[in-house]
């Protein structure tokens, strides 16, 4: 049985290993060889500490980790001098789980949000609209009822939406495959016509979208950040429509949208290919409008929301108008008579069960 004396031991060093990981972590990060999400997962798989050291501190309070740098650099010397960036993070109140942002940024959802699959968070004149639907925030029926219940709310009390999520490594990694499997033709038609009305809205309403990019951006998710009027990226984020891979085409406007940002060339190459990009080369090629630290992609939309939110609102709302009329709604209803086509035929049964299984899919082209 373990003595109080060896009780101490062990929280002692569990102190000194847990601090001196966080301070190695955040040079890493003052370096400039990768962001906060890749630091922290490259711990959890390379040491088991799980959560990584960035989350970790984030749970404990950063002003609670910032004095034990202080005691601990006293007891054990320099090398646990409080790293500049932690320093820094407390000046400005970025105090971690507690106060809503730290390394990451976590949601304070409105009354009536807080177990939704899309959190509102209502910061002044600005929203987020939280993608919270564990463990890949896929797109589901659950997921575009929640927008359009947050999106209700924020026409009627917001002047900026940041469309944002809290999980570190992803912002939405698609539409929900299985859920898509379980429906008719009438309710995958429904669900399609509700999501495209929604972003319609969304581009033609006084009110100013911005993705805030943080992970992986793959199909639907990807179709969610091209509906913003702006996406701001992490160094960490990836943007890709993979629906080819599954004997199936985008069908939440990346056949429309994503030529429009990037090109019709560069457009075709992704939507054909499947293939991923960079947040550097979606910036670009136009689909992102910054790339920022991954630590820093809270603040900096935050700080577009609030200039953005003193334009004036009717002449925002002209500008957006004219600025998304054209031919993509003709546009959106072609790719919705696509998507229809291509769902329901062999291949789009062999890709979504290969897919499902694990395996690679046999393509026969009907």
């Amino acid at each position: 049985m373990s003595t109080g004396s060896e009780n101490a031991v062990d929280r002692t060093l569990a102190e000194r290993v847990s601090l001196k990981a966080l301070i190695e972590a955040c040079l890493v990060l003052e370096e400039g060889v990768a962001g906060i999400r890749d630091i922290d997962l490259g711990m959890m798989m390379g040491t088991g500490m799980i959560p990584g050291p960035f989350a970790r501190a984030d749970q404990r309070g950063l002003d609670d980790v910032l004095a034990a740098c202080g005691k601990a650099s006293d007891s054990w010397g320099d090398d646990f001098e409080a790293p500049l960036i932690l320093r820094r993070l407390v000046a400005q109140g970025r105090l971690g789980v507690k106060s809503g942002q730290g390394f990451y940024a976590y949601p304070q959802p409105e009354s009536g949000f807080e177990t939704a699959p899309v959190k509102l968070d209502l910061r002044g004149d600005v929203a987020i609209a939280w993608l919270d639907n564990p463990p890949a925030n896929s797109i589901s029926p659950d997921v575009v009822e929640g927008l359009l219940k947050v999106w209700e709310t924020v026409e009627q009390s917001a002047k900026v939406m940041i469309v944002a999520s809290p999980n570190p490594a992803l912002f939405c990694a698609g539409a929900d495959i299985k859920a898509f499997t379980k429906m008719d033709a009438a309710g995958g038609k429904d669900l399609l016509d509700r999501a495209h009305a929604l972003f319609r809205r969304w581009e033609r309403s006084r009110v100013v979208t911005i993705a805030a990019v943080n992970g992986l951006a793959f199909g639907g998710g990807c179709e969610v950040a091209m509906a913003c009027d702006f996406r701001l990226a992490s160094f960490s984020a990836t943007f890709g429509q993979p629906e080819i891979n599954l004997g199936i085409i985008p069908g939440f406007g990346g056949t429309q949208r994503l030529p429009r940002l990037v090109g019709p060339s560069k457009a075709l190459e992704m939507n054909l290919t499947g293939e991923a990009i960079s947040a550097d080369e979606a910036y670009e090629h136009g689909l992102v409008n910054r790339v920022v630290q991954d630590h820093e992609l809270f603040d900096e939309a935050m700080a577009w929301a609030r200039k953005l939110s003193g334009q004036a609102p009717l002449a925002i709302e002209h500008i957006k108008q004219v600025s998304y009329k054209g031919d993509l709604d003709d546009g959106i209803d072609a790719e919705k008579s696509a998507f229809a086509a291509a769902f329901a035929s062999d291949d789009a049964r062999e890709g979504i069960s290969a897919f499902l299984e694990k395996r690679t899919p046999r393509f026969q082209g009907r």
